[in-house]
C-alpha cells in the first residue's frame, strides 16, 4: 500500500497481490515494459477467466481470476518504480475494470440462467461496493499530509496530461472513465456528501471497508467458483450491499469532526 504514510497504511484485504505486484514490477523496472501493457495484461486475464466460465471451467476461472487482482497491482508499481505516472494507464485500467465486470456478471448470468433483473442488480451493487470504498479511500489519502493525491475525491474536470503522454488520449479515456463511473459516484456522493469534512478514518475501519475492494470481490467470486457455489455468485453480490449502509452510518456516527478534535485533543 505505497499510497499513504507508514503510520496511516491499514490491512488492505483486497490487496493480496501487491508484494508479488511489487517484486515483479522492480524487475520489470529497466524492461521496456509499460504500466499499460501491463494493464491490457489483466485485461486479458480476465477475458480468460470469463472463458472459461463459459466453457464451465470454474477452478481454472477462478485462478485467472486472482491472477487478474494480482496483475492490477503491478501496472501501478511499475509506474512508481519507473517514475513514469499516467492518466492514460490509470484511466485505462478504471475502463477495463468496469467491463470484465460487465462481462463476468454477463457469462454468470448465461450460464446460470438467473434472472436479467437479478444480474444487471449484481453488477450495479459490486460497481457500487466498489465505490464506497475507492471515495473513503480517496478522501483518506487526501486528508494525509504525504499521500497520493493523483486521484481525485471528484473527479470532474479533464487533467492536464503528463509530458508522456498524448492529451487528446488522456480526453478521449477521461470522458469514457466518467460515462462509466459518474453514476455511481453521483450515488454514494448522495449518501454521504460530507465524508471529507469528517474526521480521517482509523485503520481498523478502512481494513473492514476494504471487503469492498475489487481484488477481495473477485477473490470471493474465484471461491464461489471453484467450489461449485457459482449460482450463489449473483444474489451473493446484491445482498452484499446491505454493508454499504454499514459502512456509511458508521462513518456518519463515529468519524465526525467532533471526534477529530477529540482524538487530537
Amino acid at each position: 500500500m505505497p499510497k499513504l504514510n507508514s503510520d496511516e497504511k491499514f490491512i488492505d484485504v483486497s490487496d493480496y497481490g501487491r508484494p508479488i505486484a511489487t517484486a515483479v514490477a522492480l524487475r520489470l523496472k529497466n524492461s521496456s515494459a509499460t504500466p499499460v501493457h501491463i494493464t491490457i495484461l489483466f485485461g486479458i486475464s480476465g477475458l480468460v477467466a470469463a472463458a472459461f466460465i463459459l466453457y464451465e471451467q470454474y477452478a481454472a476461472a477462478g485462478f485467472f481470476l486472482i491472477l487478474k487482482s494480482i496483475i492490477d497491482a503491478i501496472d501501478g508499481e511499475l509506474a512508481r518504480v519507473k517514475e513514469r505516472p499516467s492518466y492514460t494507464g490509470r484511466y485505462l485500467d478504471s475502463i477495463f475494470d468496469y467491463l470484465l465486470n460487465f462481462i463476468l456478471i454477463a457469462v454468470l448470468w448465461y450460464v446460470t440462467n438467473s434472472s436479467l433483473t437479478a444480474a444487471i442488480l449484481a453488477f450495479i451493487s459490486i460497481q457500487l461496493q466498489g465505490t464506497l470504498y475507492n471515495y473513503y479511500y480517496v478522501i483518506l489519502r487526501h486528508h494525509s499530509k504525504n499521500g497520493d493525491k493523483t486521484s481525485n475525491i471528484f473527479e470532474t474536470e479533464t487533467p492536464e496530461a503528463y509530458p508522456q503522454e498524448n492529451q487528446a488520449t488522456v480526453n478521449r479515456l477521461f470522458l469514457i472513465y466518467r460515462g462509466f463511473y459518474s453514476l455511481f459516484d453521483w450515488c454514494i456522493y448522495k449518501l454521504d456528501r460530507n465524508a471529507s469534512e469528517g474526521a480521517p478514518f482509523p485503520s481498523w475501519f478502512m481494513s473492514m471497508l476494504s471487503i469492498y475492494g475489487l481484488g477481495f470481490q473477485l477473490l470471493l467470486m474465484a471461491i464461489f467458483l471453484t467450489v461449485g457455489w457459482i449460482h450463489y455468485i449473483i444474489p451473493f453480490f446484491i445482498g452484499y450491499s446491505v454493508l454499504v449502509g454499514f459502512f456509511i452510518a458508521i462513518r456518519k456516527v463515529v468519524f465526525t469532526p467532533e471526534y477529530s478534535q477529540n482524538r487530537l485533543g
